[in-house]
C-alpha cells in the first residue's frame, strides 16, 4: 500500500479492546485520536463562533460539498483563499462529498453511472454531480481531507439494492483517484454494503487495494438498530489497514462514539451536540440535562459542576432555562458551546486512557452515565445526584450476590457459603491466575490454523471464559495474526451467569455479546472475525468431557472438594488424564490442596505449584508429559521437599482408601516420574 498524505501512527492500543490512540499531520494541523468533528455544513458550526470551537478543543471541522456547491459556489472559495480564507478558520477541515445529502433527496433525484442529478433548491438549476465534480468542488473549499463521492442507501435495504449501489460506489471511488491528480489532500474512500458482512468484506477487500489515505464506514446511523451498528461497525474496522485513520460517518450519541472507540474507530463527526441544544438538552457528566424543566427556575447551581466550559463556568441553570423559555437565541449557542466542550473532554477523557492501558476500566465507568436520562433534581442546595442503576434480582436458585467491602461484587453459593473470586474483582483473578499464568496469549500468536481448545471446567459467571476471549480480542486489535480459539465450558447449573447478567451493572466484564448468546443458544461465535468460537456442555463435567474436542488447556475452577466432592477425586482426574493424555496439555487450578496434587499425580499428571492469588500462597499446575517437556521445566515442579510434607499430611490419602489402596497410592505418587528425573 502506498504511503499515507497523512503520516498516521498509532500511538497506543490497549488490552481487551480494539480502542487505539494515535495521531497525524494535515495540511493545517496535527491531529490527535480518537476525536470528535463538529458539523459546519454551511460552513459554520450553528450558533458557535470559530474562536470558542478553538478553544473548546475543535481539530476538524467537517463541512458539506454538496451544500457549498450551491452557495457560496466553488468560484468564491477560489477567490478568497478557499474554506480558510474565507472563513478564518486555521485548523483542519474535512469535507463530505454531498452523498448523504442526494440520498436525503428521494424523489428529487436521479443516480446513474455518469453521477447524480438533482435540482438546486436555491434556483431550481438542474446539476450533475459526479465523482469529478466533487472532488474538483472540494479542491476549491481547500479541505484537508475529502470524501469520494458515494451512493448512500438505508442501511435495511434488501441485497439487490445493497450490491447495486456498492458497486456504483466502487466505480465512483476509483474515478476519484485521477480527480485528485496532484493535490496535497488527503482523500478517504467509503465503505458500504449495508448489514450485509459478505458485502462489507468484498467493498473493504476493493477499496483498501486503492492508494486511499483513511477508510470511512458509511452506510450508518440510517436505519438499522444499535446493536445492528456496533456489529457492523466491529466487523468493518477489523477488515481496515491497521496504518490509516477509520472515519465513522454521522454517529453519533456520547455513548455511540464510546462504543466506536471499543471497536477502532478513531474519527466521528454527528449535528448532535448543536441540535439537541437548539432544543434546551445538554450532556453532563451526570446524564442528559433538559434546561427547559421548571425544575431549574430558581437553581443557581452550574449546567454540571465537573465541567470547565465558559457556559458552566459562568452561567446558572435559572439563566438557561429563561433563554430557553424566551425562545432567545443565546440559549442554543451556550447549550452548544458546552455540548462541543463536553463531547471534545470525552475524546481527551477516552484518548489518555488507551494512553495509560485504562480504556476498559473508563468504558466501564461512561457506560453507566452516558444513556442516563434526564437527571434534573429539584433540591438547590447541592448538585444533583446520579439516580443509582436499577438492581435486578439478588438471588437466583443456590446463588446470590455478593458484594465486597472493596467495592466489587462477586457470585456466593448460598449453601456452602463459598464465593466465587472471593479476594479479587472476577475479570483481575482470572486473567492472573489463568489468562496471564497459562501464557494463553502467546499459545494463540502460535503460527498455526489449528483451533486452540480451552475447557472452561466450572462456567460461574463466566469470567474465565471472558478474560480468554478478551485476551484473543485484544490480540486481533493490536493486529495479530492468531489461532482460531475454541473454549468449551462445563456447567450444570447457569443460575450464577443469568444472576450476574441480571445485575450487568456489578459484572461490568459481561458487557459483552457472548455471555447471553451462550445462555440462550449454549454457543457463541464472534461475528466480526469468526475466529472464536464458544461452546457450553451443559451438564456434569465427567459426564459431558467426552463430547469436548481434546483441550491444549483446562482452566479447573470448579468449587471445592466440600461442594463439588466427585469432582476433585482420584476417578476424576484418571478421566481427564485420559482424555488428554496425548497431547501436551496444562491445567490450571487455585487449589493448592496436598489430596488434590497426590491425585493428580497418581492419575499421571506432572505437578507444579503457580502463582499465588488472593489469600493462596500457591496455585496448582498439572501437565501431562509432552506439555511438561515442551515447557522446558519453567514451572516449579513438585520435589523431594512436598514429598515430605505429604507424608507427614494428614491429608495423604483420599479418605475412603482401604490399607491396600492406600499402599497402591502411595506407589504411583513416589514413582511418578518427575522424582525419578
Amino acid at each position: 500500500m502506498s504511503k499515507s498524505r497523512l503520516g498516521f501512527r498509532v500511538e497506543a492500543t490497549v488490552s481487551g479492546s480494539r480502542a487505539r490512540a494515535s495521531r497525524f499531520q494535515t495540511l493545517h494541523s496535527e491531529v490527535l485520536a480518537p476525536l470528535f468533528m463538529p458539523v459546519g455544513t454551511q460552513a459554520t458550526v450553528k450558533a458557535q463562533m470559530p474562536h470558542s470551537l478553538e478553544d473548546a478543543g475543535s481539530q476538524i471541522l467537517l463541512a458539506n460539498t454538496y451544500h457549498l456547491l450551491l452557495r457560496p459556489g466553488p468560484e468564491v472559495f477560489d477567490a478568497l483563499g478557499g474554506y480558510h480564507g474565507f472563513t478564518s478558520w486555521s485548523r483542519s477541515v474535512l469535507t463530505d462529498s454531498g452523498g448523504f445529502q442526494i440520498f436525503s433527496l428521494k424523489d428529487a433525484r436521479t443516480i446513474s453511472e455518469e453521477g447524480a442529478s438533482f435540482k438546486s433548491y436555491i434556483d431550481g438549476t438542474r446539476i450533475l454531480l459526479s465523482p469529478e465534480k466533487s472532488i474538483a468542488t472540494q479542491k476549491s473549499i481547500g479541505s484537508d481531507i475529502m470524501m469520494v463521492l458515494d451512493q448512500c442507501i438505508p442501511s435495511t435495504a434488501d441485497r439487490a439494492q445493497a450490491e447495486a449501489a456498492l458497486g456504483l460506489t466502487h466505480r465512483w471511488a476509483k474515478r476519484s483517484l485521477p480527480a485528485r491528480g496532484d493535490s496535497p489532500q488527503s482523500l478517504f474512500a467509503i465503505v458500504q454494503g449495508a448489514l450485509y458482512p459478505d458485502l462489507r468484506r468484498k467493498s473493504a477487500d476493493q477499496l483498501t487495494s486503492l492508494p486511499f489515505d483513511g477508510y470511512a464506514i458509511g452506510g450508518l446511523a440510517v436505519g438499522e438498530g444499535k446493536e445492528e451498528r456496533e456489529a457492523t461497525c466491529e466487523l468493518t474496522t477489523e477488515l481496515l489497514p491497521l496504518d490509516r485513520p477509520r472515519y465513522l460517518m454521522g454517529v453519533g450519541t456520547p455513548l455511540d462514539i464510546l462504543e466506536g472507540v471499543h471497536r477502532g474507530v478513531d474519527m466521528f463527526d454527528c449535528i448532535i451536540p448543536t441540535q439537541v441544544a437548539q432544543h434546551g438538552t445538554a450532556f453532563t457528566s451526570r446524564g442528559l440535562i433538559k434546561t427547559r424543566r421548571s425544575v431549574h427556575r430558581f437553581s443557581e447551581e452550574a449546567l454540571d459542576p465537573a465541567c470547565h466550559c465558559p457556559t458552566c463556568q459562568r452561567f446558572s441553570r435559572a439563566y438557561l432555562y429563561h433563554l430557553g423559555r424566551a425562545k432567545e437565541p443565546l440559549a442554543w449557542q451556550l447549550l452548544g458551546q458546552h455540548n462541543i466542550y463536553f463531547y471534545h473532554q470525552l475524546m481527551r477523557e477516552i484518548r489518555q486512557s488507551i494512553l495509560e492501558d485504562r480504556f476498559m476500566e473508563l468504558y466501564g465507568d461512561k457506560r453507566e452515565i452516558l444513556h442516563e436520562p434526564d437527571i434534573d433534581n429539584p433540591v438547590l442546595t447541592a448538585p444533583p445526584k446520579r439516580k443509582a442503576a436499577k438492581k435486578g434480582p439478588q438471588s437466583l436458585g443456590h446463588y446470590e450476590v455478593h458484594r465486597h467491602e472493596t467495592g466489587f461484587a462477586s457470585i456466593r453459593h448460598t449453601s456452602s457459603g463459598e464465593i466465587m473470586h472471593s479476594h479479587n474483582p472476577p475479570l483481575k483473578e482470572a486473567e492472573e491466575l489463568y489468562v496471564q499464568q497459562s501464557k494463553l496469549r502467546e499459545a494463540l500468536l502460535a503460527s498455526t490454523n489449528e483451533p486452540f481448545v480451552v475447557w472452561d471446567v466450572g462456567l460461574g459467571a463466566a469470567a474465565n471464559a471472558l478474560a480468554a476471549i478478551r485476551c484473543h480480542e485484544a490480540l486481533r486489535a493490536d493486529g495479530e495474526q492468531c489461532r482460531p480459539l475454541h473454549l468449551v465450558s462445563f456447567e450444570n447449573d447457569l443460575d450464577s451467569l443469568r444472576l450476574a447478567l441480571a445485575n450487568h451493572q456489578d459484572f461490568p466484564y459481561l458487557w459483552h455479546g457472548g455471555p447471553p448468546a451462550l445462555v440462550a443458544d449454549g454457543h457463541w461465535r464472534c461475528k466480526s472475525s469468526q475466529q472464536v468460537q464458544w461452546t457450553l456442555l451443559k451438564g456434569e463435567f465427567l459426564e459431558c468431557l467426552s463430547d469436548a474436542p481434546s483441550p491444549d488447556l483446562i482452566y479447573f475452577d470448579m468449587f471445592s472438594a466440600k461442594t463439588s466432592g466427585e469432582q476433585w477425586t482420584l476417578p476424576a482426574f484418571e478421566t481427564i488424564w485420559q482424555a488428554c493424555e496425548s497431547s501436551s496439555t496444562q491445567l490450571f487450578t487455585y487449589s493448592r490442596s496436598t489430596r488434590v496434587r497426590a491425585c493428580l499425580l497418581a492419575a499421571g499428571f506432572y505437578v507444579a505449584s503457580g502463582n499465588p492469588t488472593g489469600a493462596k500462597a500457591e496455585t496448582t499446575i498439572a501437565m501431562t508429559a509432552r506439555a511438561a517437556a515442551a515447557e522446558g521445566r519453567q514451572h516449579a515442579l513438585l520435589g523431594d521437599s512436598w514429598i515430605t510434607r505429604w507424608q507427614r499430611s494428614a491429608a495423604q490419602y483420599p479418605g475412603h482408601f482401604t490399607s491396600d489402596e492406600r499402599e497402591a497410592f502411595a506407589a504411583r505418587v513416589l514413582g511418578h516420574p518427575q522424582f525419578r528425573d
